[in-house]
């Protein structure tokens, strides 16, 4: 990692070095449905088919493998998660000999914690609010004396999630344009360095106050409400201005678009980026953009609690 306290291309590079052993190189899909539909060619990268269901897999193992070459001494890590990253760095954790706590809500989809418990970490419950998930996790970081390492906010977390940008840029290196869904920003920041592409965008302050909450909305993967400390800067910087609010209803509709016409499980997470590509707001925008990459980051979804029913 930089010594600047940000993540360059280089790091993203090293990243990838580390973890393509283990990880999947995601396939492109494409629906010419769906590209007649908003009038634009879309190309999926599908990081629900990834290493435990989602991209998270990608910043996990980078940041445990860097720790452990850093910190030869480690013997566990905590974190808490609504999931994916739970299970990424559970996964992550077992495969270099370390012991893993996560801290879950209460209300964590019963699919995900036994999928987190399945890669043999700890599960610690808590109450469904943020402030209540750092209190929890902090505690037991200082009692057994393990390191936190966050779903987003690390900048080793960030350059292993930059690594989709790599893949996806050498698979498809005509794309105009990448709609990434964003919660605490850790994959924004990641894919932003590492494509070059989009352009520095309208300054402002960070958005929302302290302390961080959760909205109420079925993509549970993302409802964080606020950027991180360190994730914040690099999308101030990077990332295009044009940003997407999308409602429950809008990633009911996309995600059973990707079910029903191209035959893939996804999260609510992931729709909320086909919603996006789905939207009038998208539809008035250049037509320049023709080429436009959406990544469908996770398929870990609860198949006896579907959002339609």
């Amino acid at each position: 990692m930089s010594n600047n306290n940000v993540i360059t291309f280089s790091d993203v590079l090293d990243a990838k070095e580390k973890i393509s052993p283990y990880v999947h190189e995601c396939p492109v899909v494409t629906s010419s449905t769906l590209d007649k539909m908003v009038g634009r060619k879309v190309f999926f990268k599908a990081e629900s088919f990834q290493k435990t269901g989602s991209f998270k897999a990608r910043g996990a193992l980078n940041a445990v493998l860097s720790l452990v070459a850093k910190s030869p001494e480690v013997h566990g890590v905590v974190t808490h998660s609504s999931g994916n990253h739970g299970q990424a760095l559970a996964w992550a954790s077992n495969m270099v000999g370390l012991d893993c706590t996560v801290v879950v809500t209460n209300n964590t989809p019963k699919s995900k914690c036994e999928a987190i418990k399945a890669y043999g970490a700890d599960l610690v419950f808590c109450e469904p609010t943020y402030a209540d998930r750092i209190k929890i996790c902090n505690k037991i970081s200082e009692e057994r004396s393990i390191p936190y390492i966050s779903s987003s906010d690390d900048y080793d977390i960030m350059a292993g999630q930059g690594t989709i940008a790599v893949e996806f840029l050498n698979q498809v290196p005509d794309l105009d344009a990448v709609i990434v869904p964003v919660s605490g920003g850790g994959m924004a920041a990641g894919i932003a360095t590492a494509a070059k592409a989009i352009k520095p965008a309208i300054k402002g302050e960070r958005l929302w106050p302290n302390p961080p909450r959760f909205l109420d909305s079925i993509a549970d993967g993302i409802r964080v409400q606020q950027l991180g400390e360190l994730t914040w800067p690099i999308i101030l910087e990077l990332v295009e201005k044009e940003v997407f609010s999308v409602k429950d209803a809008d990633i009911v509709k996309a995600m059973k678009f990707v079910f029903e016409r191209m035959k893939l499980v996804i999260e609510p997470t992931s729709a909320a980026g086909v919603a996006a590509v789905m939207s009038e707001r998208m539809a008035s925008m250049d037509p320049g953009l023709k080429n436009v990459g959406v990544i469908l980051c996770g398929g870990n979804v609860d198949i006896n609690h579907l959002p339609w029913y």
